[in-house]
C-alpha cells in the first residue's frame, strides 16, 4: 500500500514539475473595431492585470505562456471584453460597441512567432507610471515624479534648471563607466527629460532589464511617451 501511495505521489510531483516548467508558445493577436480599423492601446491580460500587454498602433499584441483554457481580458475604453482561447494559438479579434463581434484563429499570425511584436507582457522588470496620475499628485518634472517611486531607481541631486540629476538603476555598475540608463522620448534617444512638460506625458516606463536595447540598455531604460494630439 505504501509503495502504491509513494508511486502516486511521485507521479503527481513529476506532473506538477513539468507543468510549472513548461514554456508557452508565442501567442499573437490583432484587434480591430467593427470597421476593421486597428485598435491601439487596448490592455490585454489573462490572469492578473499586473501582467499585461498593450496593442500597438497596428492593433497587434503578443503574449506568452498561454494555456488552451485561458480567457483573454481586453480593457478598452473602460470596458472589458472576454475572449476564450479555446485551444487556439492566434486570434484576429473584432470588437463591437458592447461585445466581441468575432475572434478567429489565423495561421499567418501563428507563423510570425516572437517577431510579431517587440514587447509582450510587462513583467516585474517594468514599472509603468501614468503621466496623468503623476500630474494630479503635484509633480511638474519627470525626474521629480520618478524620485522614490520605482524600486532600485536612484536619483541624486535636483532637477532644477542647469542642474541635471544623476540617475542609475540597481546601483552603480562601474567606477569608470557610466551607470546612467538609456533615456527614450517617444522611442527616440535623448540626453535628459528636462525639456518635457509632465502635463504632456501619457506614461513613463522604467525597464530594469533591457537586453533588447543591447549595450545601450545595459544600465536599464527610462521611456517617456507623450500624449498624441
Amino acid at each position: 500500500m505504501k509503495t502504491i501511495l509513494f508511486f502516486l505521489l511521485f507521479t503527481l510531483s513529476l506532473s506538477t514539475f513539468a507543468q510549472n516548467n513548461q514554456k508557452g508558445e508565442p501567442f499573437n493577436g490583432l484587434i480591430t473595431d467593427i470597421l476593421a480599423q486597428p485598435i491601439k492601446r487596448a490592455k490585454i491580460y489573462v490572469k492578473s492585470p499586473d501582467i499585461y500587454t498593450y496593442s500597438d498602433k497596428k492593433g497587434r499584441f503578443g503574449l506568452t505562456d498561454i494555456s488552451s483554457d485561458d480567457t483573454l481580458k481586453i480593457l478598452y475604453k473602460k470596458r472589458i471584453y472576454f475572449v476564450p482561447i479555446l485551444n487556439r494559438k492566434s486570434l484576429r479579434i473584432r470588437l463591437g460597441d458592447q461585445l466581441v463581434d468575432s475572434a478567429q484563429e489565423d495561421q499567418e499570425l501563428i507563423d510570425y512567432g516572437y517577431g510579431y511584436v517587440k514587447r509582450r507582457e510587462y513583467l516585474n522588470s517594468v514599472n509603468l507610471l501614468s503621466g496623468e496620475q503623476l500630474q494630479k499628485e503635484g509633480y511638474t518634472t519627470v525626474m521629480e515624479a520618478l524620485r522614490g517611486r520605482v524600486p532600485g531607481l536612484n536619483i541624486y541631486g535636483t532637477s532644477g534648471f542647469g542642474d541635471t540629476p544623476s540617475v542609475n538603476i540597481r546601483g552603480i555598475n562601474s567606477i569608470n563607466s557610466s551607470s546612467t540608463p538609456l533615456f527614450l522620448l517617444d522611442d527616440v534617444e535623448v540626453s535628459s527629460f528636462d525639456a518635457v512638460n509632465l502635463g504632456d506625458v501619457d506614461r513613463i516606463e522604467v525597464l530594469k532589464d533591457a537586453n533588447m536595447y543591447g549595450v545601450k540598455g545595459a544600465n536599464g531604460v527610462i521611456k517617456v511617451y507623450t500624449k498624441k494630439k
